[in-house]
């Protein structure tokens, strides 16, 4: 088992129990027997999608930024909010956690708004929400057969992929003192909205299902941390591609786990940089969220 998964797989929690969010009304003890489905709506997201071509003949080896933009249908359209959990044992992680949160409800709002599916996946604790209308959404949607199994870690492809390009032999945490590796978080940040006709779940198989049954084609990743979960979940972006759906990397609503301490012994905003550009290079492109906060003029109307 490599680094990565060994350490996704031990911030996986015992799950811990009772606790209401904003967004989970006191009063929802039981999910309603029918959930109402999202109305499906006109409206195209232009995405300035970035990928990394490498250019053939080249010495020493040199990828070339191209940036396209693709339109996608606001209702073909989803948005994962991986692992954005309310606290975490690397208190720098959660400090910038807590910086990126504002900016992300305000994406997720536009969203919602033009149509799009708005997934939260806070692994480990997802089962906190089984009583909210949210989590009965994903839970109750047929099961659709995926072409290979989907419920575990994808680790790093070999036959697609390089090595990262920052390490972490001794750990990833970048606070000055490392404390114990341990859960201290038990819900998705407060901050970020659950509402309306979002979902809940952070299994693969019933993220594909649902996907399949309300034709959503296209998804967006976003949240931490860029080289463990957001990359090797069973809904991440290595599994989504593998799937066969369109999928882009938010690359300004997301963050990695990385010590300057570790090679290449660059700051943590480079390490993060340089995790985003190995998937625009060999996984899929990424955008800047402000694409998914307006539709192209006159695609939305009746």
């Amino acid at each position: 088992m490599d680094s990565f998964r060994t350490i996704a797989l031990l911030l996986i929690p015992m799950l811990a129990a009772g606790f209401v969010t904003a967004a989970e009304p006191t009063e929802s003890t039981a999910p309603a027997e029918v959930i109402p489905a999202r109305p499906v709506v006109p409206g195209l997201f232009e995405l300035k999608q970035r990928s990394r071509v490498l250019l053939e003949g080249e010495s020493p080896e040199r990828w070339d930024v191209v940036e396209i933009p693709q339109r996608w249908a606001c209702a073909e359209t989803a948005i994962i909010i991986c692992d954005m959990w309310d606290d975490h044992y690397c208190k720098l992680s959660a400090h910038r956690v807590n910086e990126m949160v504002p900016r992300l409800n305000r994406v997720l709002t536009a969203a919602r708004d033009h149509g799009a599916v708005i997934i939260h996946s806070p692994s480990g604790v997802v089962d906190l929400y089984d009583n909210t209308p949210f989590r009965q959404r994903l839970k109750q949607t047929p099961r659709v057969q995926a072409p290979f199994d989907i419920t575990g870690w994808c680790d790093l492809d070999p036959a697609r992929e390089p090595p990262l390009p920052i390490e972490a032999k001794t750990h990833y945490c970048d606070d000055p003192v490392v404390g114990e590796m341990v859960k201290v978080f038990d819900r998705q940040h407060p901050g970020i909205a659950i509402i309306g006709y979002d979902g809940i779940s952070d299994r693969g198989d019933e993220i594909f299902s649902y996907f399949r049954n309300h034709g959503i084609k296209n998804v967006v990743m976003t949240g931490v941390h860029t080289n463990l979960c957001v990359l090797g979940r069973p809904f991440g972006i290595r599994q989504l591609v593998k799937l066969g759906f369109n999928v882009v990397l938010a690359r300004d609503l997301t963050d990695c786990m990385y010590d300057p301490r570790e090679k290449p012994h660059v700051s943590h905003a480079r390490g993060t940089e340089l995790v985003i550009e190995h998937i625009e290079k060999h996984w899929c492109p990424s955008i800047d969220s402000g694409d998914l906060l307006t539709v192209v003029a006159g695609t939305a109307d009746p």
